[in-house]
């Protein structure tokens, strides 16, 4: 399997690669922009950018577009991250031409009908609303909200709802002119696929569009806090962040290690001590996820009433004690399921086309898997444990708690249980 990489003259980038083998490929554009581009008076205006691409273009219709994919058994869809936006299908690959097409037609053609604005500010409503009242979700916004105050990264992907019922027809043609520059997109496509022919269709879609700079991002700050909502639910929602390296930092694979280590299955640590010795919780786990400039080391366990303060305490006393007798056999089972992770996950070629514009759009290039198996290897216990010290004394902290949280050991008993 090789990637090749071609730039237009404007900046658009196309990323390739063929899977032998695969009768089927993905097929997508990748915005370099999502929630932490947005000015505050924006926030939730990426997402509702990307669900309004499907809902009609000056060429088809919101039915036409579903058709156009489906009518030959294919699949697309879409999504909004912190820094990305994604429009992607998955089809045969001798249906890449009209996948392609479809992509680039909503990407470039929407037109925001005032119908269709208001149907889908309703379907977003309703999204905002269905997250609010789903505790294990919420949370992860509160926590962001946390570890990046007053930041555009701290701010959620669905933006609040007063926001979304002000958004209108100019407002989203505002935001595609300053983020949807032929340099802030890239075009990834892997299995089934001839990178010539990609190119080609490529350059008469995206061609014509004038490069133009790619706008600023405000930088992360971790600056950590708390926030707790203190409700009547059947479980207390705990969930804690420590800032970790971002994804260009070399340090990432070492953090990653350390969070399967932590909570990445039922042998790890927190698993282990937390659910199955002492039965406080079902849920536990931890991970570390990466931004192009900060990253955070997670922590979530649901628990009841009775458990929040020995579940939250028994936690940070885990990680403290992890920073000195994390072994050498948790070092290589880490290792092991982070390797097979990446090269199971990267048989999908809908894994390999987001992993590969996510890549150009942070590196400038598609590392080889050996060069991230190497690294991944590279990891040493003295490395794993003196990271596991700092994420348990030194690190910025964010706190998250939602449901009956009251008896919760407050910010400063967790600050003072750090430091002990």
């Amino acid at each position: 399997m090789s990637v090749q990489l071609h730039t237009l003259s404007n900046g658009f980038r196309i990323v390739t690669e063929r899977m032998p083998g695969l009768q089927s490929a993905t097929i997508g554009i990748w915005a370099l922009t999502g929630a932490r581009n947005e000015r505050p008076e924006q926030n939730g205006i990426a997402h509702f950018l990307e669900h309004m691409a499907f809902k009609g273009t000056s060429r088809r219709s919101a039915l036409d577009i579903a058709e156009a994919i489906e009518d030959v058994g294919g699949y697309i869809n879409a999504y909004t991250s912190r820094e990305t936006t994604a429009y992607y299908a998955r089809v045969l690959g001798a249906d890449v031409p009209l996948a392609m097409d479809v992509i680039g037609d909503i990407v470039r053609h929407s037109v925001f009908e005032a119908r269709e604005i208001e149907v889908e500010r309703g379907v977003i409503l309703q999204e905002i609303g269905q997250a609010l009242d789903t505790p294990d979700d919420i949370i992860f916004d509160w926590l962001q909200e946390r570890a990046y105050p007053d930041q555009p990264l701290g701010r959620s992907i669905l933006g609040p709802a007063e926001r979304v019922r002000g958004f209108g027809r100019d407002d989203l043609h505002t935001f595609v002119a300053e983020h949807y520059g032929p340099g802030n997109m890239v075009l990834s496509a892997a299995g089934d696929v001839d990178h010539a022919q990609i190119v080609a269709m490529a350059e008469d879609m995206f061609g014509d569009l004038p490069a133009r700079a790619t706008p600023d991002v405000v930088p992360a700050r971790f600056d950590g806090g708390d926030l707790r909502v203190d409700k009547v639910l059947e479980q207390a929602h705990v969930a804690l962040a420590f800032e970790a390296p971002a994804v260009t930092d070399p340090g990432i694979y070492t953090a990653q290690i350390l969070g399967s280590a932590l909570g990445g299955g039922m042998s790890s640590r927190l698993f282990q001590e937390i659910r199955e010795k002492r039965g406080l919780c079902y849920t536990i786990f931890a991970q570390a996820g990466a931004y192009s400039d900060s990253g955070m080391l997670t922590i979530y366990a649901g628990t009841s009433a009775d458990e929040v303060a020995g579940l939250t305490t028994l936690t940070l006393d885990e990680m403290k004690r992890a920073a000195d007798t994390l072994s050498v056999a948790e070092l290589d089972r880490a290792r092991a399921q982070m390797k097979a992770g990446l090269l199971i996950g990267l048989e999908s070629p809908s894994s390999r086309a987001e992993r590969m514009a996510r890549m150009i759009q942070i590196r400038g290039r598609v590392p080889d898997l050996d060069e991230v198996v190497a690294r991944i290897d590279a990891v040493t216990l003295p490395d794993l444990r003196e990271m596991a010290a700092q994420m348990a004394t030194t690190a910025p902290m964010a706190v998250a708690m939602y449901g009956p949280v009251s008896q919760a050991p407050d910010w400063d008993a967790l600050v003072a249980r750090r430091a002990a």
